[in-house]
């Protein structure tokens, strides 16, 4: 079952130029940086990096997924949730979805990642086209029971190819933040 409760009051998911002036540069490189996550989490970790699963499966998207894909409130599609840990610590909450129709003809199989990083393979495959990031403090009760907080930034974006979007956000948990800090003392 989706670590997700039911549907949170309205989040706003805004662009770069729609943030207020006070978030430090350090949180801002981290939300708007536009290359792999993975590789990033990676090069941090010192190769310390890690899938892990928590959810997959076909359930309702959320009203905002299905805003952000062009689909009708309530569409099916397939979620994953995983962790990815640098350490063995979850430093990041990732939660990738895409409609269940576009899967059906966009000959992805997600169903078989396991522990591998779905960030690795939409950056290998150069046909996938990136559309902008987004930001929100993401809603505690979209969280798995561990590591839910108010107040963690999370970002979005919709990869795209021939007809088949996948939304993937991704939530950085407090202790990314502390190993990021280490690392640049």
């Amino acid at each position: 079952m989706s670590y997700e409760s039911s549907q949170a009051a309205a989040v706003a998911w805004l662009a770069y130029s729609q943030l207020a002036a006070d978030i430090d540069q350090p949180t801002l490189d981290w939300l708007f940086d536009e290359g792999s996550l993975t590789r990033r989490l990676t090069a941090l970790s010192h190769d310390h990096f890690c899938v892990t699963p928590l959810f997959e499966g076909w359930q309702p998207l959320r009203d905002d997924e299905c805003q952000a894909l062009n689909l009708e409130p309530g569409a099916q599609g397939w979620v994953r949730e995983v962790y990815l840990r640098g350490h063995g610590q979850p430093w990041v909450f990732a939660r990738s979805v895409a409609a269940r129709s576009a899967l059906e003809r966009g000959g992805l199989d997600l169903e078989t990642l396991g522990s591998r990083s779905l960030g690795e393979l939409l950056f290998c495959d150069q046909a996938f086209v990136r559309h902008p990031l987004q930001v929100c403090t993401y809603p505690q009760a979209w969280l798995p029971p561990e590591t839910a907080e108010n107040g963690l930034w999370g970002r979005r974006s919709r990869f795209e190819r021939d007809g088949l979007d996948l939304l993937v956000a991704e939530v950085f948990l407090p202790a990314l933040w502390q190993a990021d800090k280490e690392d640049n003392r």
